[in-house]
């Protein structure tokens, strides 16, 4: 149960994004290798709040 409260904010974030990023893309398809990069930068940093929160548990 910890780990599924702890998965909502990562899932959202990564949501938030992608969808940002696809608007980004439609707007500006010049500039995809930078959007690209930061979107991957972004997903990175939201996965590693979601590892965070699934090692948390057991740290505790």
């Amino acid at each position: 149960m910890g780990y599924g409260l702890a998965a909502i904010g990562p899932g959202v974030g990564v949501g938030i994004i992608f969808g940002n990023g696809t608007q980004a893309l439609a707007r500006q398809p010049e500039a995809a290798g930078l959007i690209r990069a930061n979107q991957i930068l972004g997903f990175a940093f939201c996965e590693a709040l979601a590892l965070i929160g699934l090692v948390m548990p057991f740290v505790y």
